[in-house]
């Protein structure tokens, strides 16, 4: 369940649902609304991650990152 729950993460970020610098709905919300337990929420987040477009701000949350900033994390993660 949880690359279908990334997929629709992904959709929604590409879409404007989750625009640019917005955050995105926590674990335990992704969990309820999809009837997942937040283990399978918290592992579609980590693929999202993965793809380059968010980043966690520890007590904060997920934040889709903007253009200039997922620039500016592919150039970090090639060093």
């Amino acid at each position: 369940m949880w690359p279908q729950i990334a997929a629709i993460v992904l959709e929604r970020i590409q879409n404007g649902t989750y625009p640019p610098g917005g955050k995105i709905p926590s674990v335990v919300q992704l969990a309820n609304e999809f009837g997942v337990v937040n283990s399978t929420a918290q592992r579609a987040m980590e693929a999202v991650k993965k793809e380059g477009l968010t980043r966690s701000e520890a007590g904060m949350g997920t934040f889709v990152l903007r253009p200039d900033e997922r620039e500016a994390s592919a150039d970090e993660s090639a060093d």
